[in-house]
């Protein structure tokens, strides 16, 4: 990435210099970029893509891919965030530069793990489907021919000559059906997956595949390449690790949350400690309810599970004073006597809310800080229940809370998935006896709050007198929307420019 952001658009005005490097609004992604970008557009084109992916992810599981609210809705969130959602004019190349961009960062964050790796290739690999499909035969062709896949078209002497074998041997094809459609003359090796679901016609080593299934062979050849080029990614972890530009930016954007903020207190006081019992069954997700229960049970949780716990309850709206009360009270019926309390565990608590150390207001954890990191061990009872927990504990505790079998079955097919968030969406919505719950769940306060918004026809909780009778309220005025995620770039920072990451993609 050599040259200056302010030289980008200098040059980048010359439609033929746009067109000469984004050709088509579709790429296999085989070129990483080579120009400089600030910090600031490096983190909105990641946060943009991810919030692109979840949505990808969220549809996939909730409407039938290919269909016709699926596309709506898909091509919607792709306007929205100005990414290329079909063929476009000439003059597309900002919304071309973001995509090729954004894909080659998360790339370089996604490739830490192979959870990591497996989810990023499939909501890839959803996405190319989609835009792909939106292709006319014309586009798809010249596509085609630009990542060198222009395959044979067979002559119409040769489709007569084998109509019959090749209305058999395709399913939903008839005579009159074949003579329409143009046919391809495929190497075996590319049409495997159609050669298995015996849903194309082979002779002499290849597959004579319909048009309309060049998708699939299309799809697996860009499988078969983003796979290679995660793990050749993955090779480079170390250098990239070591590189101060990156690692404040990397390290935090496959774990990102890019929902509200919810370290900025909109209830505080709202809750009083009377209501935690009965609020753990009716608007707690699964993760907080299993800790609520362990700690009333144990009369004590460990440091994660205090942590998750704590930082949720903290963003529900208890004040430290509650908080202190709320863990002094429930830890000293168990082994921990009053004093020990004081000077082994309230400092932690305050610490949380910003009173000691470095003063940090910390923020509650989202559903991926939960899901991917500080995994539990034998006696812990943080995490995720749909990521850590054994599948047949999990239909156990399902049961106990009364869920139904079918909604248990339709839980344990997205948790076999590794869909964990969509896992504790259908939750939501099989306790709270709604069809489809209209928002992609990505925190733990997100479902306290929308549980509370629909409990209660809309409204937020009621104020609670506290023990003096007055009302407990913070200033609301800091409210925000943190739609940077957690990512760590500050306005000091907004004009440096990060060069030669194209080297994280490319073989010694």
């Amino acid at each position: 990435m050599e040259f200056s952001s302010r030289g980008r658009q200098r040059y980048a005005r010359l439609a033929g210099d746009r067109r000469e490097q984004y050709p088509h609004s579709l790429q296999f992604y085989l070129e990483p970029p080579t120009e400089s970008i600030s910090l600031v557009e490096f983190e909105s084109f990641a946060i943009d893509r991810l919030r692109l992916l979840k949505v990808v992810e969220n549809l996939g599981v909730s409407h039938v891919r290919g269909s016709d609210a699926y596309k709506t809705k898909l091509e919607t969130e792709l306007r929205k965030l100005k990414f290329p959602y079909r063929a476009l004019a000439e003059d597309d190349y900002e919304a071309r530069r973001k995509d090729h961009i954004s894909h080659f960062i998360l790339r370089l964050a996604y490739c830490q793990s192979e959870d990591l790796r497996r989810w990023f290739l499939q909501q890839e690999m959803d996405l190319f489907r989609y835009r792909f499909n939106e292709l006319t035969e014309n586009l798809m062709q010249k596509f085609l021919e630009h990542v060198n896949l222009s395959f044979e078209a067979i002559s119409e002497d040769l489709k007569n000559q084998l109509a019959g074998e090749l209305s058999v041997s395709t399913p939903g094809f008839t005579l009159a059906k074949v003579k329409e459609q143009m046919f391809y003359k495929v190497g075996l090796a590319d049409a495997v997956d159609l050669f298995r679901a015996r849903r194309v016609f082979i002779k002499d080593g290849f597959a004579f595949v319909p048009f309309k299934e060049i998708d699939v062979i299309v799809l697996n050849n860009y499988r078969t390449k983003l796979s290679k080029a995660l793990a050749l990614t993955a090779r480079s972890l170390p250098s990239i690790q070591s590189d101060e530009r990156l690692q404040p930016l990397l390290n935090h954007l496959s774990h990102s949350y890019v929902g509200p903020d919810y370290s900025v207190q909109k209830n505080t006081g709202k809750i009083s400690l009377e209501q935690i019992d009965a609020l753990s069954v009716k608007s707690f997700p699964l993760c907080m309810r299993q800790l609520h229960r362990a700690l009333r049970e144990n009369h004590h949780l460990r440091h994660g599970g205090r942590m998750q716990y704590g930082l949720f309850l903290k963003g529900i709206g208890l004040t430290l004073e509650q908080a202190l009360e709320f863990w002094k009270k429930e830890f000293i019926r168990g082994k921990v006597d009053a004093d020990k309390f004081d000077k082994g565990y309230a400092y932690s608590i305050r610490h949380n809310y910003g009173k000691e150390g470095k003063r940090t207001d910390y923020t509650p954890y989202s559903c991926m800080k939960i899901i991917m990191s500080n995994p539990p061990s034998q006696g812990d009872y943080h995490g995720c229940p749909f990521r850590h927990s054994d599948p047949e504990l999990l239909k156990q505790k399902l049961q106990s809370y009364k869920i139904p079998p079918s909604g248990i079955a339709q839980v344990l097919e997205l948790v076999k998935g590794m869909h964990y968030q969509l896992a504790c969406q259908k939750y939501f919505e099989l306790t709270h006896d709604v069809d489809d719950i209209g928002f992609s769940l990505n925190h733990p306060n997100q479902y306290f709050t929308e549980s509370q918004k629909l409990l209660n026809g809309g409204r937020e909780p009621k104020k609670e007198f506290n023990n003096s009778g007055n009302f407990q309220q913070k200033n609301n005025s800091q409210e925000s929307i943190n739609s940077s995620s957690t990512l760590t770039s500050s306005n000091d920072k907004a004009d440096t420019e990060l060069e030669g990451l194209e080297a994280y993609f490319t073989e010694d």
